[in-house]
């Protein structure tokens, strides 16, 4: 005699079997296209400069961390910062262009202005390659900025926090000296710092220079300034990190500043920029670009961060004191 209710309950029991076996059958598919997918995406970081510039290997951190198990990250550096002519940036940007067109990224990170310059504006302008640039000093507008497949974040210094330090260190200020490396983005940056002092009754020089021996000669001159601005020495060749610190400790008479932080040993007070912001940023719109997002749906930001420090061995025994809440929140350099 058959048992009619144990047919129906090993039947209920094996369909829901092959239900739950499917279920987890499609999740296991689905999550693994997810996985998939993510692997195949290829994104390309383009730094205009090369490997072991200091602030471009922040930028990369920031992008590696943010990207890290989301995309094969791949690099082209286009080395325009010790090889400084119109005509090799353009054999660079001519490389990178035939780079890309070898391993067809779905989306391309650049940092800084060459690659902009040289790159992306003559070459990709409202194409379909999706591009996120980072690290243009103070304005996208020369490269026009935004594009259809191009969006990204502008680098701003503190040149406004950083005065009111120096007017809270120096009774009134009349006369600064901009000293960095003659390079492109530093010619920039001077101008737009001229342009804000000038607006403020402050009348500031800037002083470029190509060599190790010129940078010396002219820090010396520029102790007749009220404050110096040492800015970058990146581009500088055969920069000699001891040469010149020996030339701070012996010729410093002003008080000097900086907005980066590789140049604190020979500063007193800095106020940097965070390179990583600008790659954490660049690689979060990558990933939303990879997702589906339009980079000219995507708004072109500034950065909004950075850190300040002071330097004790440089102000001992000088005149100038540093106000108390920026000392609280400063960190000391150690030289």
């Amino acid at each position: 005699m058959l048992n009619i209710p144990k047919i129906i309950t090993s039947s209920l029991f094996n369909l829901t079997f092959l239900y739950r076996m499917r279920y987890q059958l499609i999740t296991m598919l689905f999550l693994s296209c997810i996985a998939s997918q993510s692997w195949a995406a290829n994104c390309l970081y383009i730094s205009s400069y090369h490997a072991g510039y200091e602030w471009n290997d922040g930028i990369e951190q920031g992008i590696e961390a943010k990207l890290a198990g989301k995309c094969k990250l791949d690099k082209f550096y286009m080395d325009t910062k010790r090889n400084k002519s119109v005509k090799f940036a353009k054999r660079a940007a001519l490389r990178a262009k035939a780079y890309i067109e070898k391993s067809s990224p779905d989306v391309i990170m650049a940092c800084d202005d060459n690659a902009s310059k040289y790159l992306i504006m003559p070459y990709y302008r409202d194409k379909k390659m999706p591009f996120v640039f980072c690290g243009i000093n103070w304005t996208a507008k020369e490269y026009d900025y935004p594009y259809k497949n191009a969006t990204g974040m502008i680098e701003v210094a503190p040149i406004s926090p950083l005065l009111k330090t120096i007017r809270e260190v120096i009774e009134n200020p009349r006369k600064g000296v901009y000293l960095s490396a003659d390079v492109l983005t530093e010619h920039k940056d001077y101008e737009r710092y001229r342009k804000k002092y000038s607006a403020q009754g402050i009348k500031l020089e800037g002083y470029f220079a190509k060599t190790m021996k010129e940078w010396v000669e002219l820090y010396k001159q520029a102790q007749t300034a009220d404050f110096v601005i040492l800015n970058n020495n990146s581009g500088i060749n055969d920069w000699s990190k001891t040469t010149a610190l020996n030339t701070v400790m012996k010729y410093t008479r002003s008080l000097t500043v900086t907005n980066y932080d590789w140049m604190t040993p020979y500063t007193m007070l800095a106020m940097t920029k965070l390179p990583e912001e600008q790659g954490e940023w660049a690689a979060q719109v990558a990933l939303a670009i990879l997702g589906g997002e339009s980079p000219h749906a995507i708004p072109v930001v500034a950065n909004r961060r950075w850190k300040i420090y002071m330097n004790p061995l440089l102000l001992k025994g000088s005149p100038y004191i540093i106000p108390g809440y920026i000392q609280h929140k400063a960190i000391r350099v150690d030289n």
